[in-house]
């Protein structure tokens, strides 16, 4: 039996008006993401990756193409509807943090959920199990100031998963990390993402996290390319 299409992007293109003149950032984009799969986004600096991802995300529009979002077409619902799907359905991680500075690890992943509706007793439990999941609920008073970057991008991920979304979008979640942290980062949200059976995309420019992937898409000369791992030459 075929698993659930998650994503799906269609024909997306990007491009920005710079001096008067056109410049593309991809074009005729199409892939499909499915239920549980990891799959590993690569390519040059400036080749596109972010501006990508925060299509898929709902956090930018494309110039033309179609995504799809549990098989509903993102382009015909209102801001408040896309709001409200992406708080439901994805989870972001990205290469800073991005946690907030005046609340403790315990808050900023208490915070997304109340925004979502839910209750500060069932959010603060969530919370602490989160806390527990990624090792750091004995963190759970600690200031992102007080911790260290992987401890912040630990408590980071436990915010992107809180709410258990289908979709994790992660944008060079260990490209601030040393090689050490890298690893144990990459293997906690590996094991996290298996467990839960939640699809991932994540870009990243680290080939090891990369090789763990289902499937490899890279983004090149402004368009994706699917790499299959015995063939492509961007693990040698």
């Amino acid at each position: 039996m075929n698993k659930a299409s998650i994503l799906e992007a269609k024909k997306l293109s990007k491009s920005y008006i710079q001096a008067n003149k056109e410049l593309i950032v991809f074009q005729d984009v199409s892939f499909s993401l499915q239920e549980g799969e990891i799959v590993a986004l690569v390519g040059a600096s400036g080749s596109g990756k972010t501006s990508l991802l925060n299509i898929l995300g709902m956090l930018d529009t494309p110039c033309s193409g179609t995504l799809l979002l549990q098989q509903q077409d993102v382009s015909k619902i209102t801001d408040e509807e896309k709001t409200k799907l992406r708080g439901q359905n994805i989870g972001f991680v990205f290469q800073f943090h991005n946690l907030l500075p005046d609340f403790n690890a315990l808050e900023n992943i208490i915070i997304p959920q109340i925004i979502n509706g839910i209750s500060k007793n069932t959010a603060t439990m969530n919370a602490l199990n989160m806390l527990n999941s990624v090792g750091l609920k004995q963190k759970a008073n600690s200031f992102p100031s007080n911790l260290s970057g992987g401890e912040q991008q630990r408590v980071a991920l436990a915010r992107a998963l809180v709410m258990q979304p289908k979709l994790l979008i992660a944008d060079e979640p260990t490209g601030n990390l040393d090689a050490t942290t890298t690893n144990e980062v990459s293997a906690l949200m590996l094991e996290l993402v298996k467990k839960h059976k939640i699809a991932i995309i994540l870009a990243t420019h680290n080939l090891k996290l990369a090789s763990s992937a289902h499937r490899v898409i890279e983004i090149t000369n402004k368009k994706l390319v699917t790499h299959t791992k015995t063939n492509s030459n961007i693990f040698t």
